[in-house]
């Protein structure tokens, strides 16, 4: 059953309810952090935080697979490689559930079929909002692309900041990390290899 906070943060103004045990764990952090949580500006806080991280973590309620699932066959005869660049995104690590902000590049080789370059930003996307580390995510996103449209090869380049170095720890602001994967074609024929990685700037 609803506790009345419950009701009061989410059920009557449309907004997605927050268990009072969440909001409780935020109050917690707020206290242990140094602040009260009881003050004027941080009331609100801990419903608003919840609401934010089941916004962050979204990507455990789908499949990035679906996205792929609608492919085209009619592609003209073009049998080139598909490069979608500078994808943003944002993801947050899942040793301090800090941000971690980039850009990504992915590129495939079509054997006999595209899909809807768009479907490449939304398979990023649904792995990223997980709690992630940058080298897991570009192996995810490169194998779902690998698995699902079977092309040639597969190329997916990650180059991100991570806010656990950069605004704490051993605080090295303007840092960037680049995490690669490489398959098939991409992998194994050192003139494909290059030729990708030259159209995604690397």
């Amino acid at each position: 059953m609803n506790s009345a906070n419950e009701v009061h943060q989410g059920t009557t103004d449309g907004k997605l309810p927050v268990p009072e045990e969440v909001q409780d764990a935020v109050r917690t952090l707020l206290r242990w952090a140094g602040d009260d949580p009881a003050r004027e500006g941080l009331v609100d806080t801990p419903s608003r935080v919840a609401r934010a991280w089941k916004e962050y973590c979204q990507g455990y309620g789908e499949d990035p697979a679906v996205h792929l699932s609608r492919v085209f066959e009619e592609v003209g005869g073009y049998d080139e490689v598909v490069l979608l660049k500078d994808i943003p995104f944002q993801s947050h690590c899942e040793h301090h559930m800090a941000p971690i902000i980039g850009k990504a590049a992915i590129a495939y080789l079509p054997r006999n079929h595209v899909v809807g370059i768009s479907k490449l930003a939304r398979v990023l996307h649904g792995y990223s909002r997980r709690l992630q580390i940058q080298e897991r995510l570009t192996a995810e996103v490169a194998q779902c692309i690998w698995d699902h449209l079977k092309p040639h090869g597969v190329a997916v380049v990650i180059e991100a900041s991570h806010a656990c170095m950069t605004a704490r720890g051993v605080r090295t602001p303007g840092v960037g990390m680049i995490t690669s994967r490489l398959m098939g074609c991409f992998l194994e024929d050192q003139r494909s290899r290059k030729e990708v990685l030259s159209l995604m700037g690397y």
